[in-house]
């Protein structure tokens, strides 16, 4: 008789993680985040007593697992990032197909901190590289691979803007995107910012945390006008931002009245980064917001009831029933813990689930909620000054009258036993 390898003594861990995140502010990275992001497999679910008849150590696996899908919850679409998704990609897809030369049309998307604009704006340029390489894969697969032209196709470039920001500092982060090197003087650093977005044949730029710029100052007005210059390069602008409207982003800017659009005047000649500015068209941008859910009509209501239904489905607690998120006291306590903010709600529901693994109730309830903080993680990447800090609900408590059954936990062996108390 062959023997069985054991089980237990497999040292491959699928769902973990192999190495640090992907940085999408590089190339590299934004394509290894690109092909890996939809391929994360959830724990499976388990009985109790399947539960209880595993090893401790694939005990102790499973629980990872289940930590690892708490974390890792898909990216839920809900009616505001749907409508930045469409109109988003629907301009990706309108300039992309534009032979004729000038500004494409860019876009700002505008909310709060923790909304999920990043990562809206990021999964829908993504879907849209999916479809621009497959049609290149498809009827130009030589084009970019000529003698001495860049061999890096790079159809969408993604960076954040630095806290204090520059004209350098903004053609430099842009250069890291393609590890390109940094030239020492502006003129030439913006000669390979063109150069790059160019010979890479990108056709979205996203700059996120643009709301950093504060405008009284001489450099945060000059990087603002080197922004909106780089329109003149055949790509789509995408600035993503908080508070875009009281940000003094749109200062000399106004509303074109036919189109809804914000309309950028030319930068004045001398003023200029770009020597052809002058005789360039205005800079058109369409502004949409990712609002958070809003509990006090039938439809948002609806929306935010939707979005706990697909968070509830995606959770590993062996105790959890259909509606313990979206019934009772539970929609109402969700919403005045967060305000509705996505991100907030995200966080909320991760840590939850750790201590009621942890706590071994297996299921959410207000009562162990409110002993869940709200953590935010590590913060030093973010500019409190910009709004990208939501404000954190304080002092929610939860209904008085507790559930039934809510003091059920269970031992180290997935069995039943009742709590003190």
């Amino acid at each position: 008789m062959t023997d069985r390898p054991d089980e237990d003594a497999n040292p491959i861990i699928p769902f973990l993680r192999i190495g640090p995140p992907p940085d999408r502010t590089r190339w590299e990275g934004w394509q290894q985040w690109r092909q890996i992001r939809d391929t994360f497999v959830p724990a499976p679910r388990l009985s109790l007593q399947e539960y209880a008849d595993l090893s401790p150590r694939r005990r102790g696996l499973h629980d990872l697992h289940r930590t690892a899908t708490h974390v890792n919850m898909r990216l839920q679409e809900t009616p505001m990032s749907i409508r930045v998704s469409n109109l988003m990609r629907g301009r990706l897809e309108n300039n992309a197909v534009k032979f004729m030369p000038g500004t494409r049309d860019g876009l700002m998307v505008n909310g709060g901190g923790f909304q999920g604009k990043t990562e809206t704006a990021c999964s829908a340029a993504a879907i849209f590289e999916d479809l621009w390489r497959s049609i290149h894969q498809q009827v130009l697969p030589d084009q970019l691979h000529l003698p001495g032209a860049r061999d890096v196709f790079v159809p969408v470039a993604y960076c954040r803007l630095p806290v204090r920001a520059t004209p350098k500092a903004l053609c430099k982060t842009i250069l890291d995107i393609y590890g390109d090197p940094h030239p020492k003087n502006l003129d030439d650093l913006i000669r390979s910012v063109r150069d790059a977005v160019r010979d890479h044949n990108t056709t979205a730029l996203l700059i996120d945390d643009v709301t950093r710029l504060r405008l009284h100052r001489g450099d945060d007005q000059d990087t603002l006008d080197l922004i909106r210059e780089l329109m003149d390069q055949n790509v789509t602008l995408v600035l993503i931002g908080v508070d875009i409207p009281h940000s003094g982003l749109l200062r000399g800017a106004y509303i074109d009245p036919r189109t809804k659009q914000w309309v950028f005047p030319d930068v004045k000649r001398g003023k200029s980064h770009n020597e052809a500015a002058s005789t360039q068209t205005e800079r058109r941008f369409d502004m949409v917001d990712l609002d958070p859910f809003d509990y006090t009509t039938p439809t948002g209501i609806t929306a935010f009831l939707d979005h706990l239904a697909g968070i509830e489905d995606q959770l590993r607690l062996f105790r959890s029933f259909e509606g313990m998120l979206t019934e009772g006291e539970m929609p109402e306590y969700l919403f005045r813990r967060t305000h509705g903010i996505v991100g907030l709600l995200r966080r909320l529901i991760e840590d939850g689930c750790t201590e009621a693994i942890t706590s071994r109730e297996e299921r959410l309830t207000p009562e162990l909620l409110a002993r869940t903080s709200i953590r935010l993680g590590n913060l030093a990447d973010l500019d409190p000054e910009a709004g990208e800090v939501p404000e954190i609900p304080q002092n929610v408590q939860p209904p008085k009258k507790p559930r039934r059954g809510h003091n059920t936990v269970f031992d180290d062996h997935g069995k039943q036993q009742a709590a003190d108390g």
